[in-house]
């Protein structure tokens, strides 16, 4: 019990929250299993296991798998802990300048915008085209499963159809998916590019790249957007973007 408790503050001390933690221990010895069972086994309340796989699901430390009319839930290798670590150092390292460009803006050099909420990102996209021009590049890293999820009419009609009427370059890089390879197959009807990032990077942001901005959304609640304008900021973006684009060619 107390290698147990051990084992859940280190799980604390990586990112997950206490109740995650106690989840994801459980479910590593129940492997596919029900709500019920892992209520039982880790000793959380079955109202809030629930709440806890979708947040362990979103993290890619969880799945759900559907066994006839059942429906069990398994744990993903603990390997998967260091990539979603690996991942965090990343992102860290990325939104480090972000935080360092902010406490250093001057002026009228640049600015850092938040948005919260579906249809102020809504606006944010559809605002984002109209400072662009024909021949201005229009580079992105998303996930398109969860990108289609959320209102894959809305963005298509009013920001992927208007991006191509625009006559911009367009270079996307997708986490590899059914949706993704879908969207390489059609990518001459919609004048982009499109290039497969593997399956196990855990990436939940639309990352776009403009000459005029960086915006990074995340693709699942709380919907919030940050928008940096900022040109020192957005040539480091758009050089890491194309050392991407160059290593998955």
């Amino acid at each position: 019990m107390i290698k147990e408790q051990k084992t859940i503050n280190s799980l604390v001390e990586f990112g997950l929250t206490v109740n995650e933690a106690t989840v994801y221990l459980a479910s590593l010895s129940l492997r596919a299993t029900t709500i019920l069972r892992l209520s039982k086994h880790s000793g959380v309340k079955r109202t809030t296991v629930y709440e806890t796989i979708s947040s362990l699901e979103k993290k890619g430390l969880m799945k759900k798998e559907i066994h006839g009319l059942k429906t069990l839930y398994s744990p993903e290798p603990p390997e998967k802990l260091k990539r979603t670590l690996d991942l965090k150092s990343i992102l860290l390292s990325q939104t480090l300048p972000l935080l360092d460009s902010k406490y250093h803006l001057k002026g009228t050099e640049g600015s850092i915008k938040y948005y919260e909420g579906l249809t102020a990102i809504k606006n944010l996209y559809s605002d984002i085209l109209k400072n662009l021009k024909s021949g201005d590049f229009y580079y992105a890293v998303s996930n398109e499963t969860e990108w289609q999820n959320i209102d894959n009419g809305y963005f298509m009609k009013y920001h992927v159809e208007k991006r191509v009427d625009l006559g911009l370059i367009t270079k996307l890089l997708f986490i590899d998916s059914p949706e993704a390879q879908k969207r390489k197959q059609f990518e001459r009807n919609f004048n982009e590019k499109v290039r497969l990032l593997p399956k196990n990077i855990n990436i939940h942001v639309d990352m776009v790249i403009t000459p005029n901005q960086f915006v990074t959304f995340q693709l699942h609640e709380p919907m919030v957007a940050l928008v940096v304008e900022n040109q020192s900021m957005i040539t480091v973006q758009k050089e890491l973007f194309e050392l991407l684009w160059d290593k998955y060619n």
